[in-house]
């Protein structure tokens, strides 16, 4: 099928899940889980494929990989969606209006959502659940590098709906991964409602430029942990270890750090040998190069943009926290910024000044979650101001409608 004639087949169907109870829905979250987990060995298969046609390196397929345990995983995530509420039919706000008629402004969900992404094959599972559970047809293009991996996936969770007699051509998945075949999702205004690019800065950029379906951005995450000056060394490690290092792949991690001078004079070597034992290659400004060994090159400016996704990091001395915020609200993606601080009106500073999506003091920016943040799966990272900021749970892929009720009144 053509990518029009997919996303016309979701949006002809996207009145069954609309209309789908939330037992059902919980009931086909639990066929999808069991399926995936039934299926281990087939989609195991599949992605192997695709692994074995991957020439984008090691980061790269660590996305792309599937394991049993990570499709057990996968699957847990969709059972984990049965116990959170369906936000559909909530009433947001109520109220009576002069006239007498009774205003509700209510959930709906938003109709039809594409989801264009890169690599990650659980994308596929979260978009499908989490679209299900509120009430969105969703039409899927995934990259080509996870094209097998993406197709089985699907194929399971299909079976098993079409074996409970469901309809399951509300959940679509795009044959077509060209350059071309994307553009044309993007464009899709007669049948899409929303549009959700999630993967690299080059994918996001792509579909702001070209799309023509109303964008929620995500994903790229130029994160940094700031160690202002109070800050106790061994907490600053331990949060920068993790935030670097405990999975270096993901847009939460971190990849800048900001380091008060006064702090680093005393601490920035024993700040930074935790990393250099990891294999972090470290890059920082000539203040940094001065204070620690550690420090293999110069950072450029162009350092300080980079989400590495990678074992390398770059270092900012700065003189003090006004500096630090400035630094990073300039450089940042808007996504997850950290201050490390025993002082509280400095961590209530840096809350109310970042200009980011999550903003934390002393917990480490692998924290920005669906999971974590207790919203079940979600289907990405907002970074921008509009609609959703954050992770995108349930509510977030919901809209609204105002519900008007009467007993005859008219407008004089």
């Amino acid at each position: 099928m053509t990518v029009e004639e997919r996303c016309r087949l979701a949006a002809e169907n996207a009145g069954f899940v609309a209309r789908t109870t939330e037992a059902e829905k919980n009931e086909m979250l639990s066929l999808a889980a069991a399926a995936l987990v039934a299926d281990t060995e087939a989609l195991l298969r599949e992605n192997a494929r695709d692994l074995a046609a991957c020439t984008r390196g090691a980061q790269f397929e660590d996305r792309l990989r599937l394991t049993p345990e990570r499709i057990a995983g996968i699957a847990e995530g969709l059972r984990a969606l049965r116990a959170l509420p369906c936000p559909v039919g909530e009433v947001i706000e109520a109220h009576t209006a002069p006239s007498g008629i009774r205003i509700e402004r209510v959930r709906v969900p938003f109709g039809v959502v594409g989801v264009i992404y890169e690599a990650r094959p659980n994308v596929t599972a979260d978009a499908v659940a989490l679209c299900l559970k509120s009430g969105n047809a969703v039409v899927l293009r995934g990259s080509k590098d996870a094209y097998y991996s993406n197709a089985a996936m699907i194929g399971s969770i299909k079976r098993a709906w079409k074996k409970a007699g469901y309809n399951t051509e509300f959940v679509q998945l795009l044959e077509d991964c060209s350059h071309e075949g994307a553009i044309a999702f993007m464009q899709q205004k007669k049948y899409l409602d929303l549009l959700i690019p999630r993967g690299g800065a080059a994918l996001i950029k792509s579909a702001v430029e070209h799309a023509t379906v109303p964008v929620i951005e995500t994903g790229t995450g130029n994160c940094h942990v700031y160690v202002e000056k109070t800050a106790d060394l061994e907490t600053a490690k331990k949060i920068l270890v993790n935030a670097k290092t405990q999975r270096t792949s993901v847009c939460n991690a971190c990849e800048s750090l900001v380091v008060d001078r006064d702090f680093a004079i005393r601490y920035l070597t024993q700040l930074l040998t935790p990393l250099k034992e990891r294999g972090v290659e470290i890059v920082g400004d000539e203040t940094a190069q001065t204070l620690s060994p550690l420090l293999l090159s110069a950072a450029t400016e162009e350092d300080y943009y980079t989400e590495y996704l990678a074992l390398k990091i770059s270092v900012k001395i700065v003189e003090n926290e006004d500096e630090a915020i400035a630094f990073i609200n300039e450089h940042s993606t808007r996504h997850s910024e950290a201050i490390v601080t025993q002082d509280e009106a400095a961590g209530e500073k840096f809350l109310r000044e970042i200009d980011s999506a999550c903003v934390y003091v002393n917990a480490s920016t692998r924290f920005t979650d669906g999971f974590e943040f207790g919203f079940g799966a979600e289907m990405g990272i907002s970074t921008q101001k509009l609609h959703a900021r954050g992770p995108m749970g349930l509510r977030e892929l919901t809209s609204y409608k105002f519900v008007i009720r009467g007993k005859g009144e008219v407008r004089g």
